[in-house]
C-alpha cells in the first residue's frame, strides 16, 4: 500500500525546496537529516551546562562574602590577583598568613589592611 502523495516543501535545515513523498518529511536529504540532528544535540548539551556556570559563580561569591577566613584561591578571587602574587606578598610580610596542615589561610582583616596603609 504504497502512496503517490507529492507535496511542495522547504527543506528545516538548508532551506532548499523539494518534493517530499510523505506528509511529515522535514527535510530535503539525509544529509540534512543529520546535520540538523547534530546541531539539536549540541544545543541541548549547551543548554544543560549554561545554568551550572552561573550558579558556580553566585555560589562562590555569596560563600566568599561572609568568611572571616580565606584560602588563597578565595583571596585570588575576592582580590582578582594570582596566587603567586599572593605568595609573594605573604613572604615579604605584607600579608601574614597562618598554615593549617598543608592549607595556607588569611585573616580577612589583613587583606582590609592592604588598602588601609
Amino acid at each position: 500500500m504504497s502512496s503517490n502523495i507529492r507535496v511542495p516543501k522547504i527543506c528545516q535545515h538548508c532551506g532548499n525546496e523539494f518534493i517530499a513523498k510523505t506528509t511529515v518529511t522535514k527535510y530535503c536529504s539525509d544529509t540534512c537529516a543529520k546535520r540538523a540532528y547534530k546541531k539539536r544535540k549540541r544545543d541541548e548539551k549547551v543548554q544543560e551546562v549554561a545554568p551550572t556556570v552561573i550558579q558556580k559563580k553566585e555560589y562562590n561569591q555569596v560563600q566568599v562574602k561572609d568568611k572571616e577566613f580565606l584560602s588563597i584561591a578565595e583571596t585570588c578571587k575576592l582580590l582578582g590577583a594570582s596566587r603567586m602574587t599572593l605568595y609573594r606578598q605573604i613572604k615579604d610580610g605584607k600579608i601574614n598568613a597562618a598554615k593549617i596542615g598543608s592549607r595556607t589561610i588569611i585573616k580577612r582583616e589583613e587583606i582590609e589592611k592592604l588598602f588601609q596603609a
